[in-house]
């Protein structure tokens, strides 16, 4: 399932940087690079396998001793195991913008086509470079809102929430 998406404006004017309603002084922004989000595949396949296991020996028992419908409810949880699995393998990666502000690092904008943040990051490089140009205005079309990533690795499975400008919460 794909992360909804929604439309966030960023633009520069006079020497602020604007992120739908978070403002960041372009003074205060030290650095401006990007960041990359992505399933960790390897992880959700060895999480598949090792519960496709359990449920087959599991499952082999509860269909020696229920017959029919044993066999029937193993079919439906390996069916639900597999739609687990391409549903998180088939999330797409997401790319933010990473603005530094006073020793600070912020996660400005999310979102899943990684041309949009390269675009702001250029764009906002060039209005630091150059903070009494005329006003910038860029709108992230596909910028990531609402409770959608997930977390992988060292048996930390977790969910965090975005709104699709400012930083993660997590949940």
């Amino acid at each position: 399932m794909a992360p909804s998406q929604s439309t966030v404006q960023v633009r520069v004017h006079e020497g602020v940087l604007w992120v739908d309603g978070e403002a960041y002084p372009l003074r205060n922004i030290s650095h401006v690079g990007q960041r990359v989000l992505e399933v960790d595949k390897g992880a959700a396949w060895r999480k598949f396998i090792a519960r496709a296991l359990v449920t087959l020996v599991i499952g082999g028992i509860v269909s020696a001793a229920a017959g029919e419908i044993g066999v029937v409810l193993l079919v439906v949880v390996l069916g639900l195991l597999i739609w687990q699995l391409v549903t998180v393998i088939g999330k797409p990666p997401l790319y933010g913008l990473v603005l530094n502000t006073s020793g600070t690092q912020r996660d400005a904008v999310w979102s899943t086509e990684r041309s949009e943040i390269q675009a702001l990051v250029m764009e906002i490089t060039k209005a630091i470079g150059r903070p009494d140009t005329a006003q910038v205005v860029y709108n992230v079309k596909h910028a990531v809102m609402g409770d959608h990533i997930e977390q992988y690795g060292a048996g930390s499975i977790g969910r965090a929430q975005h709104s699709g400008s400012g930083n993660i919460g997590s949940r």
